[in-house]
């Protein structure tokens, strides 16, 4: 089973100080990664060795937010027996390489996170970054990797004595002990199978005693399963839930921590210190008091090795002993606010052959629903941290609605949201007056696993509501969740997003049939969310679209929404010229699969409605749009031909002479099983070279038969000549021997001729 291997740090042409290229082999929120000189010489090279040969599986590199190289070539060496040897070019074997995108999009405030499969043996390898792209940030033209994971299996299992000091290698890089098999997988059974715990996300957000835990913690969990302790494995799996964000806190703390040490600070910087102890306390008192662990268990994780594995005795490759990244001043960097940017699948595949390396991306597919979709992306599409680099620190918080604001989410009590501002009092009135102030406040937290959290206990606040409360009260209530859903919708975290859909879809399908509240507020529920959704099928994130598109073709199909008819009604809203691609090419496809569930006849779609969009989506400015239009055309023609033809432009408009107008045509001749103009005119085309050819060949007989006749006239007068000639010299030869009268008559009766005469 792939899992992640160690390596060290052997050599790299130079670095910034306090940016060491050996930092590439620590994994955690507060890791500063490595960078160039400053305007060094490109490329720049990097060469990394393995615990183990083995055979790569995946990397994985975590770049810069502005310090981006435009290309990083990828090259595998064996272990071979001399030091020096494996960095002489001639050694290694180039896979390929990735290009980098250079963040303008997102104005350099996010990092991008690059997943590459590769099939590849070696225990070297080197990455060669070239030219960084060039930005307003990155003004000494350097490139820089925040940290990079390689995830594979070892290549060769023939000796049993390498494969437990391979084994405790490996332990020893990730701080594990010899039985700690927790970086085997979640998944038994499945060889090919690479366990989130593995995922370079993983380790960028959590803090690392919390990751041990999680580890040890997920091995008990695939044990219980294959002990079938079925309940003993839901615990687990809640507790590593829960335990995911305890660590996100946890690193969250650490970096508020570092930098109020940098800004000396030091109330503040003891303050979060004691903050952490006393969460992390509560945290472990938890977990003991329920048996998941013991102490045992709690411990500082071990040390990552801070050697090379091997040693040289040139000095190009001598390197100090690794410490731990220190915090130092990091210029003008400090002034830039945290972000998170969801994360973009690659799609740079990198020029080698198939057998090498293929990008970890494919598109999404059509139509599937929501939770079978989502299970079938890359794990590391998810929000990924994106600072302007504090030192050695990673993003605080996702992106909330209050961009504007750099200042730290401000903290109440260990654990709880902060406390609502006037603003936001103002604004949620009504839902703080219904739900309470708690509540809200963790809906409008700057952190999104308050944020879940509240959507969460919300969602379970409904269920549980008893049916004898008054109608008033209920209503109240929905409308004060729809309220927060709205707003939770238009949230950038996909967990929040997900818990608003979840919560949405109980009030329709559960919530209000339970309490027969009727269809006024299912109505409600619908008009107030279903314009907002619509919106997100155009996010740039791609999984948000898909999960906004397959949520909105599932709510269209809820018996409660299916009788009411409005999905539709938004759905056939036409198009703007100039609007969004994705949202237009998301719109175009929802429709079409609605088309398909329900039809034309009395579910909310008429055909004059669907042409009237259809005919404005063939004017938008993306081809792939004015496409998806015509296809649209072609399917409703084929059920109802009359109507279609009404909604299209008369025949004498010059419109219907354009190319997609004439393609629409061709596309209805096909479908009526009549010739299209193409044909028509390639009918008359063909007919007309056949009369051509006809013609020619009828020339080419009349000649044949003009020259025929012109040898029989030559053969004619050359007889008629020689007759002549020969008549002559018989007169010649009775005028010179003086003829009689009676030989000149028997001379006429013999040739018939009068010359003599």
């Amino acid at each position: 089973m792939p899992h992640k291997i160690g390596f060290v740090v052997v050599s790299s042409s130079g670095h910034e100080d306090g940016f060491s290229a050996r930092e590439l082999m620590i994994h955690a929120p507060t890791v500063s990664g490595w960078r160039s000189p400053r305007f060094c010489q490109f490329p720049q090279e990097i060469v990394l060795q393995m615990v183990e040969r083995c055979r790569i599986r995946k990397l994985q590199l975590l770049a810069h937010q502005y310090m981006i190289s435009s290309k990083i070539e990828f090259y595998v060496s064996e272990s071979l027996p001399e030091y020096f040897a494996p960095y002489q070019a001639e050694r290694f074997r180039r896979l390929g390489y990735v290009s980098l995108c250079d963040n303008e999009k997102t104005g350099c405030k996010a990092r991008e996170l690059k997943s590459v499969y590769v099939d590849a043996v070696g225990q070297f390898l080197k990455l060669i970054f070239h030219q960084n792209h060039i930005n307003k940030y990155n003004v000494y033209n350097q490139v820089a990797l925040v940290a990079i994971n390689i995830i594979g299996d070892p290549a060769d299992f023939s000796d049993e004595s390498n494969i437990t000091s391979r084994e405790k290698l490996i332990d020893h890089y990730l701080g594990h002990n010899t039985e700690d098999p927790a970086l085997e997988g979640t998944c038994s059974g499945k060889s090919d199978y690479i366990s989130p715990l593995d995922d370079l996300a993983f380790d960028m957000y959590q803090d690392p005693e919390v990751a041990q835990i999680i580890r040890r913690l997920d091995e008990r969990k695939r044990e219980a399963a294959q002990r079938e302790r079925y309940d003993d494995a839901k615990t687990l799996k809640q507790a590593i839930a829960d335990l995911q964000k305890v660590g996100e806190r946890l690193g969250r703390y650490e970096v508020e921590k570092r930098r109020a040490v940098e800004k000396e600070d030091y109330d503040l910087a003891k303050e979060k210190k004691q903050q952490m102890a006393r969460y992390r306390s509560q945290v472990y008192g938890r977990l003991q008091l329920h048996g998941l662990v013991d102490a045992e268990l709690i411990r500082r994780p071990l040390d990552l090795p801070l050697q090379p594995l091997v040693r040289s005795n040139s000095p190009r490759h001598q390197q100090p002993a690794l410490s731990l990244p220190q915090p130092e001043e990091r210029g003008t960097e400090n002034q830039f606010a945290d972000r998170f940017l969801q994360e973009k699948p690659s799609s740079h595949p990198l020029d080698i052959s198939p057998q090498h390396c293929v990008v970890d991306w494919s598109p999404p597919a059509a139509g599937l629903p929501p939770k079978a979709h989502l299970e079938s992306l890359p794990y590391d599409e998810r929000p990924l941290p994106a600072t302007r680099k504090q030192p050695g620190a990673v993003a605080t918080e996702p992106e909330t609605r209050d961009t504007d604001s750099s200042e730290p989410p401000r903290a109440g009590t260990v654990g709880e949201p902060e406390p609502l501002t006037e603003k936001a009092l103002r604004e949620a009135s009504s839902a703080v007056d219904v739900l309470g102030e708690a509540l809200v406040a963790g809906a409008y937290s700057k952190t999104w696993s308050h944020r879940e959290d509240a959507l969460l206990a919300l969602y379970k606040q409904l269920m549980d509501a008893p049916a004898a409360t008054p109608k008033e009260d209920l209503k109240s209530t929905l409308r004060a969740a729809v309220f927060l859903i709205r707003r939770a919708v238009r949230d950038i975290v996909t967990p929040v997003f997900q818990a608003s859909l979840k919560l949405l879809k109980m009030l329709i399908t559960q919530y209000i049939p339970k309490h027969k509240l009727g269809k006024l507020e299912t109505t409600h529920c619908v008009e107030r969310t279903i314009p907002v959704l619509l919106t997100r099928t155009g996010d740039s994130s791609a999984r948000l679209r898909v999960i906004a598109s397959n949520f909105i073709q599932e709510m269209a199909l809820f018996k409660e929404v299916k009788s009411l008819q409005l999905i539709p009604s938004y759905l056939v809203q036409p198009l703007k010229a100039n609007s969004s691609a994705h949202l237009a090419m998301s719109q175009m496809a929802l429709l079409a699969r609605l088309l398909r569930d329900l039809g034309t006849e009395g579910m909310g779609f008429t055909v004059d409605s669907v042409m009237r969009f259809a005919v404005r989506a063939l004017e938008h400015r993306e081809h792939k749009v004015r496409d998806s239009a015509v296809g649209m055309i072609l399917d409703l023609y084929a059920q109802h031909r009359a109507l279609v033809l009404e909604c299209l432009p008369p025949e004498e408009s010059a419109t219907r002479r354009s190319v997609l107008y004439k393609t629409l045509f061709e596309g209805f001749a096909t479908i009526d099983g009549r010739p299209t103009d193409a044909e028509i005119r390639a009918q008359k085309r063909a007919a007309t070279e056949e009369a051509e050819k006809r013609k020619k060949e009828e020339i080419k007989a009349l000649q044949g038969q003009s020259a025929t006749l012109k040898e029989m006239q030559a053969e004619v007068q050359e007889k008629e000549s020689e007759a002549a000639k020969a008549e002559s010299q018989v007169y010649a030869f009775f005028v010179g021997r003086g003829a009689t009268p009676s030989q000149k008559k028997a001379w006429i009766s013999i040739t018939g001729s009068t010359v003599l005469c």
